[in-house]
């Protein structure tokens, strides 16, 4: 019994952090669009990057769920997809909200795969060389 407490508690502190943000997507969908902040000439700046930056580390934080296992990378690109898909549909029932695929097809889905990639490109940077090229010529 231990151990299978032990085991849950790993995973839900590995998922937590994905679905505490899920939670505060949720939330920011439900706000009716009288209840939104503007920012004058920079409303969509603001707002469209808003959607780069939350969904770039929903990615992110779904791959952290995943160890970072490389095979692993596509799947979170995936989910996080879907759920912008399906925060999309939850805007629809929202007052003066409207479903946008153009979020999910640009803003969205562009903000998981660049943070995936750039966090891709930052680990194999730090990652040491499994085969240093020194210790090959020695070898031989």
């Amino acid at each position: 019994l231990y151990n299978l407490l032990k085991t849950m508690r790993i995973r839900i502190s590995k998922w937590l952090p994905a679905l505490l943000l899920m939670l505060v997507i949720f939330w920011f969908s439900a706000q009716s669009s009288s209840e939104l902040p503007t920012f004058d000439w920079a409303d969509r700046i603001v707002k469209k990057g808003g959607h780069m930056l939350g969904y770039g580390l929903l990615g992110l934080l779904y791959w952290r769920a995943f160890a970072f296992r490389q095979k692993k990378r596509w799947v979170a690109w995936y989910l996080a997809v879907v759920y912008a898909v399906t925060d999309e549909f939850h805007q629809s029932f929202v007052p003066g909200r409207y479903p946008s695929p153009w979020d999910v097809i640009v803003f969205d889905n562009f903000g998981a795969l660049v943070s995936l990639w750039l966090a891709n490109l930052y680990r194999k940077r730090k990652r040491p060389d499994s085969v240093h090229p020194v210790a090959e010529e020695v070898e031989h």
